[in-house]
């Protein structure tokens, strides 16, 4: 299974992120979407699991939950729009996957057996940070992500 995980768009789905993202069987938001119509767009290419970040406010975001839990291809799968004010201890709650957002920083990394993923900004370049998007591949119940830069 493949899904796309993107964050920090600040109101702009780009045309390459949604080109990376087509053929996704899943897509997950981690948070800084800025308009709703980030939502509607992601939503035409597959179904979202999406997160509130700290630039989402307003009626739109309302109902959007600020962390979520989801289990996919067996793996247990936390996801956070700032990984400093995660909630849980992801070893003790036997998490698999940490995906998070928020620095625009695009970064995998494995420890204690947890694989995080951020998958860095898809919005307005931030310093000199590049834009990209992740793919997590579940086979077989094991994790695999890489970082796809943009343009």
């Amino acid at each position: 299974m493949r899904i796309g995980v993107i964050s920090d768009t600040h109101g702009l789905l780009r045309p390459e992120a949604v080109a990376v993202l087509q053929g996704c069987e899943r897509i997950i938001h981690a948070g800084d979407i800025g308009k709703q119509e980030v939502l509607e767009g992601l939503r035409k290419l597959a179904p979202l699991d999406v997160i509130r970040g700290n630039v989402d406010s307003g009626d739109w975001a309302a109902a959007i939950p600020e962390q979520l839990d989801l289990r996919i291809g067996g793996l247990r799968i936390h996801i956070t729009h700032d990984v400093k004010t995660m909630r849980i201890d992801p070893l003790a709650g036997r998490v698999d996957v940490v995906i998070a957002g928020h620095s625009h920083q695009p970064k995998i990394e494995q420890v204690d057996g947890v694989l995080y993923l951020n998958p860095g900004s898809a919005g307005r370049r931030r310093f000199k940070l590049p834009i990209s998007v992740a793919l997590l591949d579940i086979e077989d119940g094991q994790p695999r992500a890489q970082l796809v830069t943009l343009g």
